[in-house]
């Protein structure tokens, strides 16, 4: 899917006071009130700067909906929660990001023809989204992969994150069904990848590895060498 053409215009974010999810709009006014110093708010994409925002990006990692600790607090993705602390150090591996991450969004990390979503943009309650509330949030997921003209793979982080990206694609999740370690071959658009969650709860349980993990995005930086 890779392009020569320049980067377009970014991708659409909700607005601040975003009303399209009842449930997620009652759940941030809550968090308002009780923690009025977070971001609490719907969270945009964290992205390379400047015009490398778009052109040049190789990567989307999608992650399931910012973490209410994390992404919630911070106001970027992946950033202040324990799935950071496992997603950063290995993209860095890799050569995805430059600077040091330091778990707040003003630590001067840089990412490095990658850009980092979530399929839902609000903190959901016990970090569950409703099919419904995936659903909605799509329509910026769709805008999302429609503004990469160099796009080559996706990283779905968990079977919600899969499925949401092919709904984006319009495709069906039937026959694509999402396993760890996965790469599918879409009929058209950028290559699917498939990774458990790096969250907490995969770890400690054992479905998830620092190693089975690194092993898929040194997969990912493989196929971008080749194809470069």
């Amino acid at each position: 899917m890779a392009s020569s053409g320049a980067g377009r215009e970014p991708a659409p974010v909700p607005d601040r006071d975003c009303r399209l999810c009842p449930r997620l709009r009652s759940f941030r006014d809550a968090n308002r009130h009780a923690h009025p110093d977070w971001h609490n708010a719907p969270v945009a994409s964290f992205a390379p700067p400047g015009r490398q925002a778009t052109a040049g990006v190789g990567l989307l990692v999608v992650g399931l909906a910012p973490g209410l600790r994390g992404a919630n607090r911070t106001g970027r993705p992946f950033t202040g929660d324990f799935a950071g602390d496992i997603l950063f150090p290995t993209l860095k591996r890799f050569g995805f990001t430059a600077g040091s991450y330091q778990a707040r969004a003003n630590d001067g990390l840089r990412l490095k023809g990658c850009r980092i979503t979530n399929a839902v943009r609000c903190v959901p309650p016990g970090n569950k989204p409703t099919a419904a509330e995936v659903g909605t949030c799509r329509r910026f997921l769709e805008a999302e992969i429609a503004a990469l003209p160099d796009l080559e793979i996706v990283l779905a982080l968990g079977a919600i994150a899969h499925g949401a990206v092919l709904a984006a694609l319009g495709l069906k999740r039937a026959a694509t069904p999402f396993r760890h370690g996965a790469f599918h071959e879409l009929p058209a658009g950028p290559v699917l990848a498939d990774s458990y969650h790096c969250s907490r709860y995969n770890l400690n349980t054992g479905r998830l590895s620092e190693a089975m993990f690194e092993a898929v995005v040194a997969d990912i930086r493989r196929r971008l060498d080749a194809a470069a």
